[in-house]
């Protein structure tokens, strides 16, 4: 999940880019849940993997309350996914290198202090800055200057060679014109760039982050539609709206979002009547349409963004041989499985990239991305079998249960391979012990893309360095064709471009595509209006609830 996403994703024409737009929770049982303007909504979450900073938070618990605490230069529009102005007034660019961006004025931090340039370009210095170690560091890598606030190891490094020292702590990129313009120069042509403001990575930040960023991550002072309460470990984060919002405003007042251990515990609770929403039905409510009869109509389905992947720890040497990776590939029989454990709402990858996507083209993954026994077990032979147990982590607190031991079930028949899915008890440990390069077998993740570009789908994953580079796999050639592509002008062409990288990337396949992914949320006789956003979350500027 993104991974929003984990979670999980537009080219634009170049010649004159511009877009112009013009306290604390309860649950539903609670008699400050009622209907109207002030009413209170639950919905599901999990444990966040760090303190709530926005440029360091790249998986979907940290990422649903940081979303409605902050808003950033550009937003998806809900119903299109389209990017729209939200606090820029105008971003303009003749040649996709250097962007003038004018803000709106009025907006606010949840502290009162205006959000003008200057929150813009310190927090985009500071998330780039290679000591800070922010995890969406390398969202700023197209701005001019960003290889000297994070410099890379020189090439042909050993494995675990520590970078350089940075030469800067900004980036020459970024310019303050005025409170409410600034100016940014990339090192070369990047057609996404628009597209790609509206992730999280790019909001503005308040002084006070500046003055003890750990501190704040557990008290955070955001700029959007709902501002922060509290939060407990394991339990629950408290969200209540801020009043001056200069946007949409929300129609309800507070938000909890409750902190679940499994996504099972999430749905009995919505189905019992004691959670307003759950984003993601698991799949022993849509096994036999069980929801149909626990929630009637009351379930909302968006073709998502994102993608459901099995990873490779490529820094372990059981792994290096390609032949093994195609066999377990085309030893997974995606269609029975999506058919049995998802009841078909799931669909067979047979690429890198989500059909949801603007440019996505089916079948870049070939040979290795069919279910072919004996084929399969050809490659097992060919790569000289594999020893031991093959152990497939997955985060214990997300319904991952089913699929991950039904994957394991069909390598196991096809290779005779000890196959054992393995929980791991939060998405954070998980999360961690990836980050880490602790991982010795197969492990779950998924891809929600953090804006609506191919692009997106392939460069933070798979580019050496990448953001969310689980494998931390490198492929010089398939970087350089991201870069040709990203440069391109021409939308259509870009895409294209996008697509021979992925071919590149699936002759490697440092990861396994299972399934791209059509969401069904379900929400409580309370709400009305529920729809899921663009990064699948409930839209709560959106929602009504009723007595």
């Amino acid at each position: 999940m993104r991974i929003r996403r984990c979670a999980a994703a537009f080219a634009l024409p170049v010649a004159a880019v511009m877009l112009v737009a013009g306290c604390s929770g309860s649950s539903s049982s609670d008699s400050s849940g009622g209907g109207g303007s002030n009413a209170a909504v639950t919905i599901n979450g999990t444990q966040p993997e760090n303190p709530l900073i926005p440029v360091n938070t790249n998986e979907e618990g940290g990422s649903i309350p940081i979303d409605d605490m902050f808003v950033g230069l550009t937003k998806y529009n809900t119903d299109t996914s389209k990017p729209e102005m939200a606090i820029a007034e105008s971003i303009t660019s003749p040649d996709a290198v250097n962007y003038d961006i004018k803000l709106k004025p009025g907006y606010t931090f949840h502290d009162g202090t205006p959000v003008d340039a200057k929150s813009f370009v310190d927090a985009w210095n500071w998330g780039a800055y290679g000591p800070n170690g922010a995890l969406n560091a390398s969202f700023f890598e197209q701005v001019k200057g960003y290889d000297e606030v994070s410099p890379s190891a020189p090439a042909g490094s050993p494995k675990g060679t520590k970078p350089p020292e940075p030469t800067a702590k900004t980036m020459s990129g970024l310019v303050v014109v005025s409170p409410t313009e600034f100016k940014v120069e990339l090192s070369a042509p990047y057609s996404p760039f628009v597209a790609k403001l509206g992730y999280h990575a790019f909001v503005p930040m308040p002084a006070s982050f500046f003055v003890d960023p750990t501190a704040f991550g557990r008290k955070p002072v955001g700029n959007g539609p709902f501002k922060f309460v509290e939060w407990t470990d394991q339990q629950d984060i408290k969200l209540t709206r801020y009043n001056d919002y200069k946007g949409d405003k929300p129609h309800v007042k507070d938000v909890t979002i409750k902190l679940y251990q499994s996504l099972e515990a999430a749905y009995a609770d919505l189905a019992s009547g004691n959670l307003d929403f759950v984003q993601l039905l698991p799949p022993s409510a849509l096994a036999g349409d069980k929801y149909k009869t626990d929630l009637a109509d009351r379930t909302v389905d968006k073709d998502a963004p994102r993608i459901i992947t099995a990873s490779f720890p490529t820094y372990d040497s059981r792994f290096a041989n390609l032949d093994l990776r195609k066999a377990i590939s085309m030893a997974i029989n995606r269609a029975q499985i999506g058919k049995v454990i998802f009841n078909g709402a799931d669909i067979p990858s047979t690429s890198y990239s989500s059909p949801a996507i603007d440019g996505y083209q089916p079948n870049t993954c070939g040979e290795a991305c069919t279910y072919d026994p004996a084929k399969a077990k050809d490659l097992l032979a060919k790569a000289g079998g594999f020893t031991g147990q093959l152990t497939f982590s997955y985060n214990a607190d997300g319904g991952h249960k089913d699929w991950t031991e039904a994957v394991c079930n069909s390598i196991h028949d096809a290779l005779a391979i000890d196959c054992v899915a393995t929980p791991v008890p939060t998405f954070q440990v998980l999360r961690q012990s990836i980050n880490a390069k602790k991982m010795s077998g197969l492990f779950r993740t998924a891809w929600s893309y953090d804006f609506p570009n191919l692009e997106n789908g392939l460069s933070p994953l798979y580019g050496t360095g990448g953001a969310a580079n689980d494998s931390k796999g490198s492929n010089p050639a398939f970087d350089a064709a991201l870069a040709k592509a990203a440069g391109n002008s021409d939308p259509a062409k870009a895409n294209a471009g996008f697509v021979d990288a992925e071919k590149l990337l699936a002759a490697d396949l440092p990861a396994i595509p299972l399934w791209s992914v059509k969401q069904k949320a379900g929400y409580s006789q309370r709400l009305s209006n529920a729809k899921l956003s663009y990064t699948l979350e409930l839209d709560l500027t959106q929602v009504t609830v009723s007595s």
